[in-house]
């Protein structure tokens, strides 16, 4: 026998060669969107059933020679889609449609053994099973290269200084490294996520019959879809019946909802600072681009902009995904197979519009650090109270600082001006101390360390899956 996992392989790359390119000479990379044009389906469909075929000539179940000659024409050239549409207009009925057409290829006898015992629902969800984790393994891919920009994008900044802000305002001194590297550490944990949630797809293919137990299938049943799924790459299946459960459907849906709200972060993120009024960061849009038709000094942030709106589409679908959990006795029919489709689809286009967003960003370290500067030193208040905490106590200390800072920002001074004109921290803290206290880039506790711990886990990581 040679349908095995290498031969699919090999078959979908192909197909994806074919789909991509009318020329033999041109290659374009397989994406999630050729994964759930028909082609590839139709192929799938028709290793699934090369495989089921296999098992069953091994088990002694159908003659090898019958076997052999399903495998042999499981191939894309026999079944076209034209031919399907035709056909499907007669029988109204997909996956018999697609059985009479093939049919047509295969030799009389042999195809008395096709789709021997199977019932649709197994073919359609082991389908759908295996454009899931050929999608996964796509996601992951394009989230690795999400994480080699962020890796640079980090490296880069671990010194820039900026204003942390919290709840809209100036907090304390951070540095852009730091707040890349909590991207780059959730980019990571949604490469785990998609792993885990990819090892619970692949024990989903299914050969359970109409109502999940067996039956059309015979005494060696459990071994066929054992020995079936194993043909098609998958692992061992599970073994209960899930055609009317689809958690592991609703798991992944939510997965991507959840990477999709990872990028949304980032697309709120540099928007804001991108405002006029911050200016920290800049997406680049080329030297010819335009970002309002009558407002020729605005550069809009099409990209932040656009990753925000796939963080509210994507978590739209996966809850019609998940409500696809609900179903009526056995199998009711409800399945959102379509919404599947489009959810992958849809979180490849968003990631591939965070690439270039992220591999090109500006960022304007020199405003970063003027904007440090903008309360006057206040943003540098806390440091002061800790200071002054262990010459006067905390309480009085704090208690103190506030007044300062309240001070401060009546007279409209700086914080330094305000500080020594009390009389309390003069006798405390000297001019040349009270400078260097009011230093922000000495006052960025670990950030640095924060940011290189989590570049070395992640380096670390990759270095293993090589």
């Amino acid at each position: 026998m040679n349908h095995n996992p290498y031969n699919i392989l090999m078959k979908k790359f192909l197909l994806a060669f074919c789909i991509a390119s009318s020329s033999l000479f041109v290659f374009t990379e397989e994406t999630v969107s050729d994964i759930f044009k028909s082609n590839y389906k139709n192929q799938l469909f028709m290793d699934i059933e090369a495989a089921l075929a296999e098992a069953q000539s091994d088990l002694g179940i159908i003659p090898i020679w019958a076997a052999e000659e399903i495998s042999s024409k499981a191939n894309i050239r026999y079944l076209s889609q034209k031919d399907i549409d035709a056909e499907n207009k007669l029988v109204r009925h997909s996956l018999v449609a697609r059985l009479n057409v093939w049919k047509r290829s295969i030799d009389k006898d042999a195809s008395e053994y096709l789709h021997y015992g199977a019932t649709t629902v197994d073919i359609w969800d082991t389908v759908l099973v295996l454009q899931i984790k050929d999608s996964i393994d796509l996601l992951i891919n394009d989230l690795l290269e999400i994480e080699d920009y962020l890796l640079i994008l980090t490296k880069d900044n671990l010194y820039t200084y900026m204003p942390g802000r919290t709840l809209g305002q100036h907090a304390l001194p951070i540095t852009f490294g730091k707040k890349t590297s909590t991207w780059l550490a959730e980019n990571r944990r949604n490469i785990e996520r998609l792993k885990h949630v990819q090892s619970k797809i692949n024990k989903s293919g299914i050969l359970k019959g109409a109502v999940g137990s067996y039956l059309g299938l015979g005494d060696q049943a459990i071994q066929i879809e054992s020995l079936m799924m194993q043909k098609l790459g998958l692992d061992e299946p599970s073994k209960d019946d899930w055609h009317g459960i689809r958690d592991v459907f609703a798991e992944y849906a939510l997965t991507l909802a959840i990477i999709s709200k990872s990028f949304g972060r980032i697309g709120n993120e540099l928007t804001l600072l991108q405002m006029t009024e911050i200016g920290e960061t800049e997406e680049y849009l080329g030297s010819k681009s335009i970002g309002s038709s009558t407002m020729p000094q605005k550069k809009n942030p099409r990209g932040p902009g656009g990753l925000i709106e796939y963080s509210r589409v994507i978590p739209r679908l996966s809850e019609i995904v998940l409500d696809d959990m609900i179903n009526s006795f056995e199998r009711d029919g409800q399945k959102s197979d379509d919404e599947l489709k489009l959810i992958s689809i849809e979180s490849e286009k968003m990631i591939n519009r965070a690439k270039p967003l992220l591999r090109e960003l500006k960022v304007n370290k020199k405003k970063m650090r003027e904007n440090l500067d903008i309360t006057n030193g206040l943003i540098l208040s806390q440091r002061l109270t800790f200071y002054l905490a262990e010459k006067i106590g905390k309480d009085t200390a704090n208690d103190l600082m506030h007044d300062v800072a309240k001070y401060a920002l009546e007279k409209n001074i700086s914080l330094e001006e305000a500080a020594m004109n009390d009389e309390t921290i003069k006798k405390n803290i000297t001019e040349d101390i009270l400078l260097n206290l009011l230093n922000p880039e000495t006052y960025i506790g670990l950030a640095v360390d924060q940011a290189k711990l989590i570049i070395d886990d992640i380096e670390s990581k990759r270095e293993l899956s090589k």
